[in-house]
């Protein structure tokens, strides 16, 4: 097979954008029918560095479909497969996508960037280019396109990155990956070095695409053609102009299993060994981060606990089986420092026991059944510690983590215990703590100020006084609590950007109230029951993946 990868000209200068396009156009013109498969770089109809949304999409609107047109032409004239990265226009704007066209100018594929920028996420305000991204936070399996007998699979430019990724995509048995790209930040060196990575894991040939910033420049460009072995076949460098390379798709490196192995792939040979418990969280099963998952939501107080008995692993299990976005726990410290999750700081209403959990061991706490009082079938239950909580939980579900301790300013608040089991299962993204402790928040902000923090009520029974303290503190969030609340004190929270939960609702009638009040957050005991004559209010879950890729 012989593959052509194109490499224009790429200006910083928003002015050069007609002239750098035009090039790129002219090179489309220079390709032959010797050549079997043609690629173009990312962002082919805006190649300059245009500025913020109006500039991104201008470029869009006034090349794209000249692009796809010539493209398209090219593919037929040539008799060759064709892929180019071009904007795609949605209901919600534009998506980065790569275009793959058949030998008679038909397009067969369409590929949506798996990893959105930030530079695409961000809005214009905040200098970013506002990009439609709606699909990216669902979970998806590699797009893969068959042709002629081929399995291609894709990667754009920031995709290149995601190492954890490259696995994934060798499971597909992929032939060759198409990479579009500009990488603009990166040397010669390391491009080389990623891409020789993502070969020799993929068992693939990468067909890479990107453009030149200069002749000199060390920076960008290196549209290549790498082999599965790991073996530089091409490598452009920061030359403009067509890189030609012939491959044989069939051909892939199988090497010992370890000394005296069967001949593997690199990447069958890891498998015998993985470990997944050891890496950070991944798969279908991690849901949004706590600042993507749309509003508004229901949580469920201490799990499903009407079911299962309160803020055990069984009634949490419930909760996030039945699709629940968040879950709510308390956290109190044993007289041995050991973090456990209860609502009340005695021990008398949920167990067999007595006293104050803070007064007891952890192992006179593993003593006690916590299940019994909720009914002879949960005869027996332990009470959770906080990193059992996590080791089940951690991504499957945004945490409302309350923190009791911090609540009554005990001696040993033992943030930094708590800081690290939520950095150990790599959950800072789906968690937010909820104290009533001003002096606590300030104390948390400053030592891990990239999680989130929620005010909780202290008491105070005007309604403007937790969201004048959430504003003062500089919040993410605050828990009101009824009845101690109004309309006027929503807005004023929302005008400061601060989100709203409310504590609580088991009434299915009480619940739509609040949300029609513009509550963001509904905490409630009975889940499903609530669930279900509110979920007209809640955003609708997306649907299959195969959907994000249409022809």
């Amino acid at each position: 097979m012989k593959v052509c990868v194109i490499q224009p000209r790429y200006s910083f200068d928003e002015k050069d954008l007609s002239q750098c396009f035009e090039g790129l156009i002219s090179m489309l013109d220079q390709c032959d029918e010797s050549m079997d498969l043609i690629l173009l770089p990312e962002y082919s109809d805006a190649p300059a560095d245009v500025k913020g949304k109006d500039g991104f999409y201008n470029a869009v609107e006034r090349y794209n479909e000249i692009l796809l047109k010539k493209a398209s032409e090219t593919a037929k004239r040539c008799h060759s497969l064709l892929f180019v990265n071009a904007g795609e226009r949605s209901e919600a704007g534009i998506r980065n996508t790569t275009h793959a066209f058949d030998r008679e100018g038909y397009v067969i594929g369409r590929y949506f960037k798996a990893h959105p920028a930030p530079s695409e996420v961000k809005t214009d305000a905040e200098g970013g280019h506002e990009l439609d991204v709606e699909y990216s936070y669902e979970s998806a399996s590699p797009y893969i396109l068959e042709a002629e007998g081929l399995r291609f699979a894709f990667l754009t430019c920031y995709d290149f990155y995601f190492y954890e990724n490259f696995a994934r995509i060798a499971r597909e048995n992929v032939d060759i990956i198409i990479g579009c790209s500009l990488q603009r930040t990166d040397t010669h060196d390391a491009l080389s070095i990623i891409n020789k990575f993502l070969c020799y894991n993929t068992n693939a040939y990468l067909i890479r695409a990107s453009v030149s910033l200069a002749e000199d420049s060390k920076l960008c460009g290196c549209s290549m053609v790498v082999s599965p072995k790991g073996e530089m076949l091409l490598n452009m460098e920061s030359r403009v102009g067509l890189g030609i390379c012939e491959i044989d798709p069939q051909k892939k490196y199988y090497k010992p299993a370890g000394h005296m192995g069967k001949l593997k792939s690199h990447y069958e040979y890891i498998e015998e060994g993985r470990r997944p418990w050891l890496y950070r969280n991944g798969g279908p099963s991690v849901v949004q981060f706590e600042d993507v998952m749309k509003y508004p939501r229901l949580c469920a107080h201490r799990g499903f606990n009407t079911v299962a008995p309160e803020n055990s692993l069984p009634a949490f299990g419930a909760a996030v089986a039945l699709g629940a976005e968040e879950i709510e726990f308390d956290l109190w410290s044993t007289k041995d420092k050991v973090l456990v999750s209860c609502h009340d700081s005695t021990l008398d209403r949920v167990s067999n026991g007595s006293g104050k959990i803070y007064e007891h061991t952890y192992a006179e706490l593993l003593e006690l059944d916590f299940g019994i009082k909720h009914g002879e079938k949960f005869r027996g239950l332990r009470i959770p510690t906080f990193e059992e909580i996590l080791q089940k939980f951690a991504g499957r579900v945004i945490m409302n983590i309350h923190v009791k301790i911090w609540d009554l300013n005990f001696d040993e608040p033992m943030i930094e215990e708590i800081v690290s089991l939520i950095r150990r299962y790599d959950c800072e993204k789906h968690i937010y703590f909820m104290t009533a402790s001003d002096k606590m928040i300030k104390r948390v902000k400053e030592y891990a100020p990239d999680l989130k923090v929620c005010v909780g009520w202290d008491g105070n029974k005007d309604p403007m006084s937790i969201v004048d303290r959430a504003i003062e503190l500089g919040a993410y969030k605050v828990q009101l609590f009824k009845p101690y609340f109004n309309a006027e004190s929503v807005k004023k929270a929302h005008e400061h950007g601060i989100l709203c939960n409310v504590f609580w609702a088991d009434d299915p009638g009480e619940a739509r109230e609040y949300f029609e009040m513009g509550i963001d957050t509904v905490l409630t005991n009975d889940y499903l029951a609530v669930y279900n004559a509110v979920k007209e209010y809640l955003p609708q879950k997306a649907g299959r993946q195969e959907a994000v890729h249409p022809i």
